[in-house]
């Protein structure tokens, strides 16, 4: 293989694009070829964080005063700017975090999609007008920016994920000061060149990257920031959320243990096909991913013949490789994650398939693991309880519907939930009983729409706004009721 040098990306503050103060850097490392340095990004600092934030805070007053038929011009171009490039920015997505190539161009597709919804639907979100009594007064209220916004994203869709929570801001005219993992951060630049190639004015959105220690206090804590958008793990979000200030909002997407329930009346295929997309697309790594497929016994044993033989057949190798069905793992902490949680399995449970450490020359240098089925699980397990964001299913035999909807909802979780059934009262049922923020009937776990609010319940969020839609907007705009006499 040959090896070129690797390029050098800097932060984007206050309108230039500069390298960190301290001088350090840390490479971004191709998770199907670790040879491969995707990037050498910027060993940002908590000097280096202020800069981003007191930059947001000086441009906030003209941003919000910018007229937004002028904003949304500016996410239309910014569209434009990703749609033009998407085959390249793919290519360096799939490299940085290992996704097919396929996916990763629609990611980017997505996310320019997203732009173009928040520059529409952001022109119409205004406030509203009230009846009174008084023929000399007018009552309304009027929506605002909050100020400097702080948004942190994670590796596994590191261009829709923020895409759907800077678009919002921007258009509400918000600052922003952004920092995407540190583990994929080549495509949360493009973002920004794109928005900043668009025109955006200086100072109104930062690009920071760095580890969380250095710069995330400073990013989330400091009296300027109003509020904070995070995804990422249950753990990380709910020490910012216990950090901010009492006026700073949070918006948290974090950890899922996501069922799928398979009843007597499934069309089973299409049950399996539902299984092997919801947990082994992106190699099991999506928050909304399927882990736990709770069976009745009517169907119990054909679902799971048909499922292994499904699973065996998956194609793993480079995204890069047209016809792949998974890639690598995006790191090697996430492999040692998904190997050690695979142990845990088999001395809880029964391995039917997958589960290894694959060799050989293909695979020598990524981080690739087989997809893997385990039988025999019971809800008390640990591989049925704790998220494990790796191609891991555990099948879990139920009663009934009562009992699988019982076992469904014992979990810490609730960020989505899905069923396969051909029975109107199941789906009735289901869509009231479930405790998850996303329920899908005969469609996998994975996936929402940009139009629709996205979000869970219990430890999978804070259970306050929402992302994505509408919701989206609501986050970043406060509201001032006006009373206007003659």
């Amino acid at each position: 293989m040959n090896v070129l040098p690797a390029e050098e990306f800097c932060n984007h503050i206050q309108g230039e694009w500069s390298r960190s103060r301290t001088g350090r850097t840390f490479d971004n490392v191709n998770p199907a070829d670790t040879r491969d340095i995707v990037g050498r990004f910027q060993a940002s600092s908590a000097d280096d964080a202020h800069a981003a934030v007191a930059a947001a805070a000086a441009a906030f007053d003209g941003w919000k005063r910018t007229p937004i038929g002028r904003r949304a011009r500016i996410l239309e171009a910014a569209a434009a700017y990703l749609e033009a490039h998407a085959d390249r920015f793919a290519a360096e997505l799939t490299r940085e975090e290992g996704k097919p190539l396929s996916l990763s161009r629609d990611e980017f597709l997505r996310s320019a999609q997203t732009l173009r919804f928040y520059a529409t639907e952001g022109q119409t979100f205004s406030g509203e007008t009230y009846p009174n009594d008084d023929p000399d007064l007018l009552v309304y209220s009027q929506r605002e920016p909050l100020g400097v916004v702080t948004v942190i994203s994670p590796w596994n869709f590191p261009v829709s994920i923020p895409s759907r929570k800077i678009a919002p801001a921007l258009i509400a005219g918000n600052t922003v000061v952004f920092k995407p993992s540190s583990d994929a951060p080549l495509s949360g630049l493009r973002l920004t060149e794109a928005l900043v190639q668009a025109g955006l004015p200086k100072g109104v959105l930062n690009f920071i990257t760095g580890r969380a220690a250095e710069v995330g206090p400073v990013i989330t804590e400091s009296p300027q920031i109003r509020a904070v958008s995070f995804t990422g793990s249950t753990t990380a979000g709910e020490q910012i959320h216990r950090a901010v200030a009492m006026t700073t909002r949070t918006q948290m997407e974090l950890g899922g243990k996501n069922p799928l329930i398979v009843m007597e009346d499934a069309d089973l295929d299409r049950a399996v096909d539902l299984v092997v997309k919801g947990g082994f697309s992106l190699s099991g790594q999506a928050c909304t991913g399927t882990s736990r497929v709770l069976v009745v016994p009517a169907v119990k044993a054909e679902f799971t013949r048909r499922l292994v033989e499904k699973v065996r057949g998956l194609k793993i190798g480079s995204g890069m490789t047209t016809g792949m069905d998974l890639g690598p793992l995006a790191t090697a902490g996430q492999l040692d994650t998904v190997l050690g949680y695979i142990e845990i399995g088999r001395r809880e449970a029964t391995l039917l398939c997958g589960g290894e450490r694959l060799q050989g020359p293909d695979y020598e240098h990524g981080y690739y693991v087989s997809p893997a089925v385990f039988a025999d699980v019971t809800q008390q397990m640990r591989i049925a309880r704790e998220e494990i964001f790796g191609p891991v299913i555990a099948l879990i035999e139920v009663r009934d519907y009562a009992d699988a909807l019982a076992q469904a909802n014992d979990t810490e979780y609730g960020l989505s939930a899905a069923i396969a059934t051909r029975n109107p009262r199941y789906m009735h049922d289901f869509a009231n009983d479930i405790q998850a923020g996303t329920v899908k009937i005969n469609r996998t776990t994975t996936g929402n729409l940009i139009n629709a609010p996205f979000g869970g319940l219990k430890r999978s969020s804070t259970s306050t706004f929402r992302e994505s839609g509408r919701a989206g907007l609501e986050f970043y705009t406060q509201i001032k009721t006006v009373y206007r006499g003659c």
